[in-house]
């Protein structure tokens, strides 16, 4: 299986091979960055982002196929994002897949962004199903029962801001560069005073599983600039104090949802958190504990792979084809696709965008 990533910042490409008995191997991938593109305007700038997806994706699915010893007749599908995401960006793969499944006769399966970020934890290690999710990115914050492919039931969503946006707003008023999450972990980690800025508990009256980050930001926004003049010292309380309170709060929200379906996980319970958030040691660390507390196991994919990256989509691809799932040539790409279409037209979780409500 080829697969195509383009759906943010990151260009990625991988050949997948998936044997009979489920089992994986990553023949070839690649990840083309692009950080210092972005980096002047402290965030992802989408006509950048799809020009760059659009000026080098033909060339990363040659590069992968080339590594792999594979020409196109060799596969059996090609798998693309199709969604959710950047339009712009979401658009460069999906086109170049359909135009490769076209012109050698193979199978296009468009999966969806967030089910490649689901089933990651399977690129490595063997993880059968049902397992609970906490997807945790740039873009998403969502707690996910997964009980098969194509077979997932939201049990919470953030109803504004992602904990990843989060991360990088706070980063882009300290000043710290782009991306970011690893400025503000970096920066953390240098804190004398960690609970010195008093910042909020999210939600903390309601009962669901749902999550918020907007009222931290603009808090940490608040806290910053009643600063006179800032230090590296304050940078880093500040920073210390934003990422436990996105720690905390993630930890809350998975703790009471592992209360919820322990009852249908079976023997083995998993906690598996997924997404770029998920390289964050802080978060990593809470969530162990409270995995722990709640008697379940927690899982990660290698950090490679809690980022955005190709092979996750060549496995859900490899995934859906196996059980017979492909998609037609006019396959549509989507801004926004949600991973349990029930959950988002009975209780939608929705926010105010810049450009109006988004859900």
């Amino acid at each position: 299986m080829l697969g195509l990533e383009s759906s943010c910042d990151d260009t990625a490409a991988a050949v997948l091979r998936r044997a009979p008995d489920g089992s994986v191997s990553v023949l070839a991938e690649t990840v083309l960055g692009q950080n210092d593109a972005h980096a002047p305007f402290g965030g992802v700038v989408p006509e950048i982002a799809a020009r760059a997806h659009a000026e080098h994706m033909d060339r990363l699915a040659r590069q992968v196929l080339d590594e792999a010893g594979l020409k196109v007749g060799d596969l059996d599908g090609v798998a693309a994002t199709a969604g959710p995401g950047l339009i712009g960006g979401v658009m460069a793969a999906l086109m170049t897949a359909k135009g490769i499944a076209l012109g050698a006769g193979k199978p296009l399966i468009a999966v969806n962004h967030l089910e490649g970020h689901a089933l990651s934890p399977r690129l490595t290690q063997d993880l059968a199903f049902p397992y609970l999710l906490l997807l945790v990115s740039g873009g998403h914050t969502q707690l996910v029962l997964v009980e098969g492919v194509g077979a997932m039931t939201r049990l919470g969503s953030t109803i504004d801001d992602a904990a990843g946006e989060a991360f990088d707003k706070t980063a882009k008023v300290m000043g710290l560069g782009f991306p970011g999450g690893p400025e503000v972990e970096r920066f953390a980690a240098l804190s004398t005073a960690p609970d010195r800025f008093a910042l909020p508990r999210m939600l903390a009256r309601d009962k669901s599983c749902n999550f918020s980050f907007a009222g931290l930001k603009t808090a940490a926004r608040r806290a910053w600039d009643d600063l006179d003049a800032p230090t590296d010292a304050d940078r880093a309380d500040l920073a210390a104090g934003v990422q436990a309170a996105i720690a905390r709060h993630l930890a809350e929200r998975a703790g009471r949802a592992m209360g919820q379906v322990a009852g249908r996980l079976g023997e083995r319970k998993v906690l598996v958190i997924a997404g770029g958030v998920a390289a964050n040691t802080a978060v990593r660390e809470a969530l162990r504990e409270a995995a722990v507390a709640h008697g379940y196991e927690r899982l990660a994919p290698p950090l490679k792979y809690c980022t955005d990256n190709a092979a996750m989509i060549a496995l859900a691809g490899a995934e859906r084809l196996a059980l017979g799932l492909t998609d037609r040539l006019d396959a549509p790409a989507r801004a926004r696709w949600p991973l349990d279409q029930h959950a988002a037209d009975a209780d939608p979780a929705s926010g105010a965008g810049r450009k109006g409500p988004k859900a």
